[in-house]
């Protein structure tokens, strides 16, 4: 019987880090969680203690130069189908994400599978769709041993077969 469960703690600098689990021995994922914590000074704290730092939203990502259509035109669809937002970066309708010009278009959980499938009958290609936690601010790290620990942590729960996502707000 595999069960679900959801970690949450603080990493280098104040840093908010959620841990989702599928596992099917509690204990040895609470260690192995733990100890990512630990090894990268941070700790695990309470259910509650960051999420509400997070909101849950559904996330699509349209790659600017796989679309060859109209930036309003594209708008106008996701919001008519239920869309939050629809990011533009100004006048140019370019946001980096991943060093790729992109669109990044938010969704209420409950209206993203509406949303992507009439961007998908609309005919356009997108780079990733999926629900995720969006941080409502960002922590910089600014010292060098901040980053290297942070990423200890990451790449440790990176490495557990029983963590199934992490989200920070680690800009």
């Amino acid at each position: 019987n595999y069960e679900s469960i959801t970690y949450e703690g603080y990493g280098p600098s104040g840093t908010a880090i959620i841990v989702e689990t599928l596992t099917d021995n509690r204990n040895r994922t609470a260690s192995n969680v733990r100890n990512a914590f630990t090894k990268g000074s941070g700790n695990v704290g309470t259910n509650g203690c960051v999420s509400f730092m997070f909101d849950r939203k559904g996330q699509i990502i349209v790659d600017k130069e796989e679309y060859e259509g109209d930036a309003d035109e594209l708008m106008m669809t996701a919001l008519d189908a239920g869309a939050e937002d629809f990011n533009k970066d100004e006048d140019s309708y370019e946001v980096l994400f991943n060093d790729t010009a992109t669109t990044e278009i938010y969704t209420d959980p409950d209206s993203f599978s509406e949303v992507r499938e009439a961007l998908e009958q609309a005919g356009v290609p997108m780079a990733s769709a999926e629900v995720t936690m969006i941080p409502q601010n960002y922590v910089d790290l600014t010292s060098d041993n901040d980053v290297k620990l942070m990423n200890r942590i990451l790449d440790m729960l990176d490495d557990d077969d029983d963590v199934q996502e992490v989200y920070h707000n680690w800009n």
